[in-house]
């Protein structure tokens, strides 16, 4: 998907653990409030992508995470996310913030879960679905 110029600049984190599950939140607002996506938000005036998603992975999750690549860019609605592979550094795991629920996925549990709109889609693309 090619994204345009303008909206608002989001980012999302895909993590996984050592043994390939997906880290997930329950979302708690809209766009998606009630469904499970990768956890993130939007940038605050002044971040670039990276000091957002470590503030966003930490106040999601309670995790401190190491960005790293790009995998691509979605736009949901008004919000342009950019998404990264992400490496947890430290931290416990918890639902914060913008989240009710926070989880580590296998291929099983997200296959049942209610997730937000082309996000199955979206990580079998960038080859970052749980193993």
């Amino acid at each position: 998907m090619t994204l345009g110029e303008g909206g608002i600049a989001c980012v999302g984190g895909v993590v996984h653990d050592q043994q390939g599950r997906l880290l997930l939140i329950r979302r708690s607002n809209d766009p998606g409030r009630g469904l499970w996506s990768v956890p993130g938000g939007r940038r605050e005036p002044g971040e670039d992508d990276a000091t957002a998603l470590v503030r966003e992975m930490s106040e999601e999750t309670g995790l401190v995470v190491a960005p790293g690549e790009l995998l691509g860019r979605v736009r949901r609605g008004p919000y342009v996310i950019a998404d990264y592979r992400c490496t947890v550094l430290r931290g416990a795991l918890r639902a914060g913030d913008d989240a009710t629920d926070a989880r580590w996925v296998d291929a099983a549990t997200l296959a049942d879960l209610p997730l937000v709109d082309h996000l199955l889609e979206t990580l079998a693309g960038w080859h970052a679905l749980p193993f």
